[in-house]
């Protein structure tokens, strides 16, 4: 029986970069306790970092009758996700262009 539970949460609107400071945080932590340093971290993707998390420990509770306080963060990581280009138009008639990117967490849950 496998003891391990994921969930993946696409198409968040954050840069790969910056969701990876705040994975990096709480990477091998237990659920809770990376539940608690995400609710107080002052960065804009702690919120879907911390969604994707209870995502994964629900899946574990729910689908495999796992406990809750057993299990920690085996994987999380931030991938890189589609672009989405857009553009502005410059002073004197030049064109701006902007990339609005977009990164996808992938959260692993184990028990202990």
């Amino acid at each position: 029986m496998t003891t391990e539970a994921k969930a993946v949460a696409r198409f968040i609107p954050h840069s790969s970069r910056k969701v990876r400071l705040v994975v990096d945080q709480v990477r091998g932590l237990q659920v809770d306790q990376a539940l608690a340093i995400l609710k107080f971290m002052s960065k804009a993707a702690a919120v879907p970092v911390a969604k994707a998390i209870a995502s994964a420990a629900a899946n574990a509770e729910e689908n495999l009758g796992l406990v809750r306080r057993d299990l920690y963060i085996k994987e999380i990581r931030a991938d890189e996700g589609p672009r989405r280009r857009g553009y502005r138009f410059g002073a004197r008639g030049r064109f701006k262009p902007i990339l609005r990117r977009s990164s996808h967490i992938v959260v692993v849950v184990h028990e202990r």
